[in-house]
């Protein structure tokens, strides 16, 4: 007798808390085990992997871009003793300003100070840890830096341009927006006076015309 009224009271409080579930709009529990992981994998699922370029084969771009910047290719390898086509002037470049300088390659600035070492008005090429060196039976170090110095300001601009554009696609989607000039005061407004500079502008600095040219 005793057994049959709890299980009563047992089904009664069952019966009051699925009511008031329902009235506060909570779901019951229902067991799905094959409908709730393919929900749960859908959303945490990893978005689609973006495939990954390698730097040291971009200089193909370079001449798809630019086909008339010397290819420079006609080095010796140490190693098969035949000429490697692949070893150019543009791959030779990018490896000197990724791996021997370990600059950032998607801004203009730091490809204006790999240039500025090869034209002589910044660091001094190290032949030593030159790219090609050791690879190839003649070190390119001296021609490359020859044929960039030819270039003029045109010519840089554009390469610097593509390499920019190459490793950074949005480089110009990420630029702020263009200064626009400020209106000047409505009639009737006093114009608020210029402010003066805190301190005196920095004194130039060794080298600081050299880098304004290229």
């Amino acid at each position: 007798m005793m057994q049959k009224q709890r299980k009563r009271q047992a089904i009664a409080w069952i019966g009051v808390g699925l009511i008031l579930g329902l009235s506060l709009g909570i779901p019951p529990q229902i067991d799905s085990p094959e409908i709730l992981p393919r929900a749960v994998a859908q959303e945490v699922s990893p978005p689609q992997r973006r495939q990954r370029v390698d730097p040291r084969q971009l200089w193909r771009q370079v001449y798809e871009r630019l086909p008339d910047f010397p290819l420079e290719n006609n080095y010796i390898s140490t190693e098969t003793g035949e000429v490697d086509p692949n070893n150019t002037l543009a791959s030779r470049l990018i490896s000197y300003h990724l791996y021997v300088k370990n600059r950032l390659p998607i801004f203009r600035l730091d490809w204006k100070l790999t240039l500025a070492d090869y034209l002589g008005v910044l660091d001094q090429l190290d032949e030593t840890a030159y790219p090609g060196n050791g690879v190839l039976q003649e070190n390119p170090m001296v021609g490359d830096r020859e044929i960039l110095s030819q270039l003029n300001r045109q010519q840089r601009e554009e390469l610097i341009e593509v390499l920019v554009t190459l490793f950074n696609p949005n480089y110009h989607n990420i630029q702020g927006p263009t200064p626009e000039a400020t209106p000047g005061p409505t009639p009737g407004e006093t114009s608020s006076p210029p402010r003066t500079p805190a301190g005196p502008p920095p004194l130039p600095e060794a080298g600081d015309a050299d880098l304004l040219r290229l």
